[in-house]
């Protein structure tokens, strides 16, 4: 009998495994984010979570106990991706982020156009997402915010290799050097939210740089000609959550 059970625990999980991974989704039509929740079992947080993200960032509550954020990057191998959702750049080991005590690795980042999070209302041509993940599997997101004006050099390394072609990779002949990419000095913003892309899982660490750096107006068309599309989920409702600066 618990053999029984033990194959039939198996199947169910392969076959819930299974059905997110052929649950198609997307940015328009009946696959918008409009229509996530109802795409899949498995992405029902989609539509009935309560610490959703993105956000508009409004309202904040300014504290002193704001909390240590350590970042450090080495730079190494890294390879730039077409997966039809986003550019993504998966890198390789020694970028870390400290927060809380608890230490966070990189494993990859990637953009959207136009900006997923808003700050007082204000929606961005471009945002970067980089996607920590620590030893448990808790994942911390760092947002950053690009602005329209002069080109972005280390975006232009990317960019010169940046793969037309959905499933099309390339590794990168220049790494970009993401203690360069980010602003020199910044504050940030702190809450709880989700992945912004199916399953939305919760409980994600979201740190949202307040300073946004520059990228030209060539550098996201190209970026938007590639995808073909808008690929930024709408604000969520805060539903009660405290934003700290």
């Amino acid at each position: 009998m618990k053999g029984k059970m033990l194959f039939a625990a198996i199947l169910a999980t392969s076959f819930t495994i299974s059905a997110a991974e052929h649950a198609h989704w997307g940015y328009e039509g009946q696959e918008d984010p409009a229509h996530w929740g109802k795409l899949s079992p498995d992405f029902s947080l989609c539509e009935t979570g309560k610490n959703q993200s993105p956000i508009n960032i409004h309202g904040a509550l300014k504290t002193t106990h704001h909390g240590k954020l350590e970042l450090a990057f080495k730079l190494g191998r890294q390879q730039i991706v077409n997966n039809g959702h986003t550019i993504q750049i998966n890198v390789s080991e020694g970028n870390t982020l400290e927060l809380d005590d608890d230490n966070f690795v990189l494993q990859q980042f990637h953009f959207h156009s136009p900006s997923e999070n808003e700050i007082d209302g204000k929606q961005f041509p471009l945002e970067a997402h980089f996607v920590f993940k620590d030893k448990d599997g808790a994942l911390a997101v760092v947002a950053l915010m690009f602005e329209e004006g002069k080109a972005n050099t280390q975006l232009a390394q990317a960019w010169q290799q940046m793969p037309t072609a959905v499933d099309q990779t390339a590794v990168l002949n220049k790494p970009v050097d993401i203690k360069a990419l980010l602003p020199k000095e910044f504050h940030f913003y702190r809450f709880s939210g989700s992945l912004t892309t199916p399953p939305c899982s919760e409980g994600v660490s979201w740190i949202v740089i307040d300073k946004p750096v520059s990228a030209s107006a060539e550098q996201i068309s190209q970026f938007r000609s590639v995808i073909h599309h808008v690929n930024n989920r709408p604000v969520q409702p805060l539903n009660g959550r405290i934003i700290i600066d």
